[in-house]
Order: C-alpha cells, then structure tokens, then sequence
C-alpha cells in the first residue's frame, strides 16, 4: 500500500480498531496502536497518534486516554449500543418465533461485530422459551419489506398464500394467489399478521406472514382506505382470537377474580370491569366469535362462562357438546 493511500486511510483504520478491540478495561497502547497500524500497512509515530486520537475525539468519537505507569492507552468510552441493550436485542432474537434459526445466528453475529471481539462472547446467550418453534419460511424478511414498501407507496401487494402438508412443507393452498391492499402489520401471539383490504370480498381480512410466498409489489393502488379507517388496530387485534376471522359480537362474560389478570392481558387494561361480587366479575367485550375464542374461554376452565347474548352463549354450549359428543364416540 502506497504511503499516500494509506494515510488517508488511517483515521478510519484507527476507529475501526477503537470500536473493535477496545474498551474500559482493554485500552491500547500507543506501542500497540502503531503495530496495529504497520500491520494495515500505514508508518506512525508517537506524536501523530495523539494527534489523531483528538481528530477522532473532535469529530465526536468518545475516546478516552488512560494515564498510568504501565503506559496506559486509548479506548472507545461509549458506543452506538451499549452491552446490556445489545444483550437485550440478542434475547429478542434469539426467543423470536418468526425469525429462523439460520437468520437468527445471522443477526446475532452482526451484534457481535457491534459488541467488539472483547464483549463478543458474553453476547453468546441462551434463552429458553417454553414451546417455542421458530419459522422456517426464510423469504418473510422479503415479505415484511415488500408489505412495508407497498405501505409506503400506497401500491396493492400479491402474493402466494402458503399451507403445511403432511409430509411438513409449506405448499400453495388452494386459491391462495392473492392481491390484496395492505394497511398494517400486526404482531400477535407471537406471529406477524398483515391486515389488508380485500376489493373482492370488500373486508378487511388478515394473513399470516411467514405463510406469504413471492409476495411482490404491484402496480396497482391500495383501496379499503375507507374500511380500514373505521378500525382501532388495538381493539381489532384483541378481539380477534388468534386472528381468526368470525363475526364480531358484543359479548358480555363472567369471570371469577382470580382471572382479572388473564382477562385484562387479553382484552387490555381499558376493559370496563363489573365486580358482581367479592368472588365474580363481569365485562362487556366485542370479539370475534369463533372456535379460537371458545377455545380460549374453555381453556380457562371453571367460572368462566357467557352470560350474553343468548345466541353467542348457545353456539358456545353446542360447541362444547360437539367436542364432548366427538370424544366420546372415539373412547366407546
């Protein structure tokens, strides 16, 4: 490397080494700054790695000179990302369901490089989630920004919308080539939801995202503005269990107290609460009726039940009977 180049270059070899092999306690020498440099190719001397370390500081690098009789150094004081945060985002990925295996090590190294070769390894974490199954679809990360892309430019979105087989391969359903206009993307137990208008069915529907195949921006603008503006996303979101579709109903329940905080994480804390004794709760909820939110109800067990309408509170009772009717011819 010719001189002249590779002075230009010193200064971002010098920030280079500051985020990458420093910091509090690993400061470096100036004997080791100029080695490091003459490994790059670059001649210094003691007097002009101070002055490029103020250059540096000027521009707004926080670094810090240590003075001892070891010899003391120069490290990076503080970074874009501290420790505890990029702990924190390793965590995130590492327990998020949506992101796979190979795209979370993929990550994980990139907050390393970030993290510095001395904070690297304590980056090397291991959450456990009770449960988890990461996705396998690699093409969502392509999904996401092609949905958020479409957003911005007020265009409609198709794609191919994908289902298991029993052979565990994500197959083309039926019908499922679709364009729709997307308005939102939701996250929701653990998963990411588009909600978009549909202008054949003209409803807002929504997809799991890491079940969209090829999904492409197209020419065409978004439509539902209209639609979508009538609708409070939280609200939606809450009331559609497990984001299947059902007919939406102003469903009144009964809970004993001991499940107010069950009942308030899945409806929010914004949920109007009716103590009806010191041991029984009633609220007012408009859901999506559907098996998922039958489902749920059943889950929780003894004393929870629908008090109204009538109508919701019998499609409960024969949903219960048909699962009870089924069990029982297959244990006869």
């Amino acid at each position: 490397m010719a001189k002249s180049s590779g002075q230009k270059l010193k200064l971002l070899y010098l920030s280079k080494m500051l985020r990458e092999n420093t910091d509090e306690n690993h400061p470096m020498s100036t004997p080791d700054i100029i080695k490091y440099l003459e490994n790059q190719g670059i001649h210094a001397e003691r007097k002009s790695i101070y002055n490029d370390m103020e250059c540096l500081a000027d521009f707004g690098y926080d670094v810090v000179q240590v003075q001892s009789r070891l010899g003391g150094g120069y490290y990076l004081g503080s970074r874009e990302f501290e420790l505890p945060e990029l702990k924190l985002l390793v965590d995130a990925v590492q327990s998020s369901r949506f992101i796979t295996t190979k795209k979370s090590r993929e990550l994980i190294r990139k907050l390393e490089q970030i993290a510095g070769k001395n904070d690297a390894g304590k980056l090397q974490r291991q959450v456990y989630v009770a449960g988890r199954v990461k996705t396998e679809n690699e093409s969502i990360y392509y999904s996401i920004d092609a949905i958020h892309r479409a957003i911005q430019e007020n265009k409609q979105i198709s794609f191919v919308y994908l289902d298991w087989n029993l052979k565990k391969q994500l197959v083309p359903r039926p019908n499922g080539n679709k364009c729709v206009s997307p308005w939102a993307l939701i996250w929701r137990e653990e998963n990411y939801y588009l909600a978009a208008y549909d202008s054949e069915d003209r409803v807002i529907k929504h997809y799991r995202v890491d079940k969209m195949g090829q999904a492409e921006v197209t020419d065409l603008p978004r439509e539902g503005v209209e639609q979508f503006s009538q609708i409070d996303v939280t609200s939606y979101t809450n009331q559609t269990f497990g984001m299947f579709a059902g007919e939406e109903s102003v469903v009144t329940m009964e809970f004993p107290v001991r499940l107010t905080g069950v009942v308030l994480d899945r409806f929010g804390r914004e949920t109007d609460i009716r103590p009806m004794s010191e041991e029984v709760f009633r609220i007012r909820a408009k859901v999506a009726v559907s098996g998922q939110f039958f489902g749920w109800l059943a889950g929780i067990g003894q004393g929870a039940r629908i008090v109204a309408p009538e109508a919701v509170q019998k499609r409960y009772v024969q949903w219960l009977s048909d699962i009870l009717r089924e069990q029982s011819q297959e244990a006869e």
